[in-house]
């Protein structure tokens, strides 16, 4: 299965629908709110690479699956803060496309150097 965007907006709306009267509204005020939990999730999965390690998340299955919902949580919150904003799949995916190239050209060594040799 390979979800597209505009796939998990419908199902986080679907799920928001479900309970939307005990949850935060869906609008940019709240969107905060979303990416805090959104935060401690990351925080969730992170402190699965910190107890169990990268080889349990690689080689484990229980531990993988544990990993991986953190990472699926993360996903959830974050399309929240997109819903939040209105930003639509088509919007989305055009930035990223278009970040992406940027950074296809981009020369990081470089950017790095840079960086350490500035005065900030």
């Amino acid at each position: 299965m390979d979800l597209k965007i505009s796939d998990m907006i419908a199902m986080q709306l679907a799920l928001w629908e479900k309970h939307k009267h005990e949850w935060s509204p869906m609008d940019a005020e709240h969107a905060r709110s979303f990416m805090l939990f959104m935060f401690e999730e990351i925080g969730e999965a992170i402190a699965i690479i910190k107890k169990k390690g990268e080889a349990q998340i690689m080689n484990d299955g229980k531990v993988r699956e544990e990993f991986v919902t953190e990472l699926a949580d993360v996903m959830m919150y974050y399309i929240n803060t997109v819903q939040c904003f209105g930003i639509s799949a088509d919007e989305f995916s055009e930035a990223y496309v278009k970040k992406h190239d940027k950074n296809m050209g981009r020369d990081y060594a470089k950017e790095n150097r840079e960086f350490l040799a500035s005065d900030i």
